[in-house]
């Protein structure tokens, strides 16, 4: 597989609770790769959690650091990157997320909701989590859908059975063409452009 990515990043979207660090970390060590959670680096740089930087700087704040990550992280090559539910937002993440192959993860809001019960470190998630799930799935559902590949997955599949499946779908993605964001340009993953 490592072969026909030829060093192709991996970018892990969808909502939070999905399982991107987790999945990440598992494709990351079936192919060899680099691991990377943009909010992990988030923290790092701005030496505070995610919580204390939407308290201090906003979502805004945050938003503009996230894509600062990305743009940083997008530079590198053979990575499984876990990025944080929301980069999907701002049109500009998109371009440094097409330097890879993005990938989708679903999963419904009923399994996101028993996935995140306990979790008290969202701050988008403090007031009415099951509301505010399918508010924001809502909002960011056509987003997602522009990723390269789209995975289904429940509670019933462990992450090393998801990396899997994301790993036999992706020569499906390689063969075919897909639409940029917003510039109407076609862009393959096909041979030609692999190398």
């Amino acid at each position: 597989m490592n072969n026909i990515l030829k060093g192709v990043n991996l970018y892990l979207i969808g909502m939070m609770g999905a399982g991107k660090t987790s999945v990440g970390r598992q494709l990351a060590m079936k192919l060899g790769y680099g691991f990377v959670d943009t909010d992990e680096l988030i923290e790092k740089v701005a030496k505070q959690s995610i919580a204390q930087l939407f308290a201090n700087a906003g979502e805004a704040g945050f938003r503009q650091l996230e894509s600062q990550v990305l743009a940083e992280v997008s530079s590198y090559i053979k990575l499984a990157v876990a990025t944080g539910g929301g980069i999907v937002l701002r049109r500009e993440n998109w371009s440094y997320l097409h330097h890879g192959i993005v990938v989708w993860l679903d999963v419904p809001v009923e399994e996101l909701c028993i996935r995140l019960a306990s979790d008290t470190t969202r701050p988008l998630l403090q007031d009415d989590p099951v509301g505010r799930l399918r508010l924001l799935l809502k909002q960011r559902q056509a987003m997602y859908a522009q990723a390269d590949l789209q995975v289904k997955s429940s509670n019933a599949e462990t992450p090393e059975q998801v990396a899997t499946r994301v790993l036999d779908l992706i020569p499906t993605v390689l063969r075919k063409p897909t639409r940029s964001v917003g510039d109407g340009v076609m862009r393959g993953w096909g041979n030609e452009e692999m190398g």
